[in-house]
């Protein structure tokens, strides 16, 4: 008796440290954690061609980036949940779980790559210089901008530009709140130039934008620079999403998307 005792004893620890396993291990499953609430809340700020509204519209965002994470979450059988952060405060809500990514036309940087799980790059960008159209002969030398004043998002990639490129050697540096803000300046007259995604630049300024005297100035290059999304650290849910990634650039569903806001160029192909 005393032997079967010990030997169910033995049985029911085991169970039990398996079982005990089996929860850290969904516990620590950031997959898991969205799949059980069954939504994957997505850090966004504003700005077309990326998620924006449409005629004061609030209720239906559009955007490349906002139909492209709509559709990976359908592959991952959760819903879209967008929210609007600051973009300055970014990694704070990833890790308070307040978002569950950044998926918002991010910059990969060596930084981002060590403090976030970042996914497959999908497309490629560059930061470019926007002035009125009157202007983009002055300001198309470096050192042009010398004493004038120029913005960019802040914590942005536009603004690490701005901030150290050799173009802007003398110029007056203000951060401004998002890219948006950023065009608002230039078209305002209270900032000379503005340094912005130029895949923001496609879809907000020149013809058939509210900006059509804004340009991108040709002559000033920056360098190039790819877009990801970013997880929290160790995400398991990282490796899925780039599963999905490349499942779509295989059946042209991401061509697709791209192609509908003028992006199809952008897109890396693998």
């Amino acid at each position: 008796m005393k032997k079967f005792l010990s030997v169910l004893l033995a049985v029911i620890m085991i169970v039990c440290t398996f079982a005990a396993c089996g929860t850290k291990k969904d516990a620590d499953s950031d997959l898991a954690y969205i799949r059980e609430k069954g939504s994957l809340t997505i850090g966004i700020t504003l700005f077309a061609p990326m998620d924006y509204y449409e005629d004061g519209n609030n209720t239906d965002l559009k955007g490349f980036e906002a139909d492209f994470a709509r559709a990976v979450c359908e592959k991952l059988g959760v819903e879209a949940k967008f929210q609007v952060i600051s973009w300055t405060a970014k990694e704070s809500e990833l890790n308070a779980k307040n978002v569950d990514c950044l998926w918002n036309g991010m910059t990969i940087t060596p930084d981002r790559l060590e403090n976030m799980s970042v996914s497959t790059p999908y497309m490629a960008n560059k930061q470019v210089l926007i002035v009125k159209a009157e202007n983009a002969a002055k300001y198309a030398a470096a050192g042009a901008l010398a004493g004038k004043t120029v913005v960019a998002e802040k914590e942005s990639a536009g603004e690490e530009v701005a901030m150290t490129d050799k173009f802007f050697e003398g110029a007056n540096y203000t951060a401004v709140d998002t890219m948006s803000n950023a065009i608002m300046e230039v078209a305002a007259g209270t900032a000379e130039a503005a340094v912005i995604d130029y895949v923001t630049g496609i879809g907000s300024i020149g013809e058939g934008t509210s900006y059509t005297d804004i340009v991108m100035v040709e002559s000033a290059a920056f360098a190039d620079e790819e877009y990801g999304i970013a997880f929290r650290k160790g995400s398991d849910v990282t490796a899925e999403v780039n599963k999905i990634i490349a499942e779509f650039m295989a059946d042209g569903t991401l061509q697709k998307i791209a192609d509908e806001y003028k992006l199809g160029e952008q897109l890396i192909v693998k």
